[in-house]
């Protein structure tokens, strides 16, 4: 299946775009039908770009069957809803050629290939074979160099390893890849930072930039654990503790220096969450799932509305 067929783009035109007229594209991690529901609410709202990212396990609990007549309601609903920006459909974090190839195959828009627990050779290798498969359906394909710490989904972690700029060029170019997620101390999971004093590596962020001026670079592991969703779980009855998250303040700074797409997952687990465990506790007689799931979908709607024009950028670009 063709991913025209869906309704879907792929991410050239939106990267070149962004980086163009310095926004990111955002890459919003969907799991269930309310999940998408808030994303393409919110972006039609805004008229924001957007990149559906659905990572293996999201594929397995969905069911990919489902999964694809979801990304054509998704793609029709948002054109009922007026959106006129372009949507794409993204595997995260593919860890081998088959799963890359059976999303294309599917109808994905544009694929992941995370070799980066990898050699360097084995990385290139890996995900050159992805492109030379992608790239016959005109798939976009993104490799990931360097590594990034914490635990979400099948990501396990357990150190960070920061991109190292002199081997950009040679795996660009040796890979033919779309675009390159670098690893600058983001990290997954709703754990990121110890204090807030810490702070990405724009220092690598810059000469990479420097030495790919109009290559587009991915930020993953980019949520900003906002304290007044955290507050509200742990009021509920959650144990969050210390979670904290990347600064919103450095992500603003990171989409003016070639970040062109900006992964978040665990904000929205947190809106979801802080919504539902609010409703349960003040509405204890409430058992249709309706009621909480429609709440959890509110505030992930303002969450990512929030997100495409305070920290994207990306609203009103279409």
């Amino acid at each position: 299946m063709k991913f025209s067929d869906l309704g879907l783009s792929n991410t050239k035109q939106m990267f070149a775009d962004a980086m163009k007229n310095g926004y990111a594209v955002p890459a919003y991690n969907f799991n269930n039908l309310e999940q998408l529901q808030a994303i393409l609410i919110a972006c039609a709202e805004t008229q924001s770009p957007v990149i559906l990212a659905a990572s293996r396990n999201a594929r397995e609990h969905i069911g990919g069957t489902f999964l694809n007549h979801l990304a054509r309601g998704a793609t029709e609903h948002a054109r009922e809803l007026g959106m006129k920006a372009p949507i794409a459909l993204h595997l995260d974090h593919g860890a081998d050629f088959e799963i890359a190839k059976s999303c294309i195959d599917a109808g994905f828009s544009s694929v992941m290939i995370d070799g980066s627990a990898l050699g360097f050779d084995d990385n290139v290798a890996l995900s050159k074979r992805v492109v030379e498969y992608a790239h016959k359906f005109d798939v976009s394909v993104e490799a990931e160099l360097g590594a990034l710490k914490g635990i979400e989904d099948e990501v396990n972690v357990a150190d960070t390893h920061y991109t190292n700029p002199a081997d950009v060029v040679r795996f660009v170019a040796a890979t033919g890849v779309d675009s390159l997620a670098i690893s600058i101390g983001t990290s997954h999971g709703a754990y990121k930072m110890k204090s807030p004093a810490d702070t990405l590596r724009f220092d690598i962020l810059a000469e990479i930039a420097c030495t790919l001026p109009d290559f587009p670079l991915v930020l993953h592991g980019a949520s900003s654990v906002p304290a007044d969703l955290v507050a509200e779980i742990n009021q509920y009855g959650g144990a969050m503790g210390a979670a904290r998250g990347i600064p919103e303040a450095q992500l603003i700074h990171a989409r003016q220096m070639n970040i062109c797409k900006i992964n978040v997952d665990s904000d929205a687990h947190l809106a979801f969450t802080a919504a539902v465990r609010k409703t349960l506790v003040e509405q204890p007689a409430v058992f249709d799932p309706r009621t909480y799931l429609s709440a959890a979908r509110a505030q992930m709607i303002e969450l990512y509305k929030n997100k495409n024009i305070e920290v994207m950028g990306s609203a009103n670009r279409y």
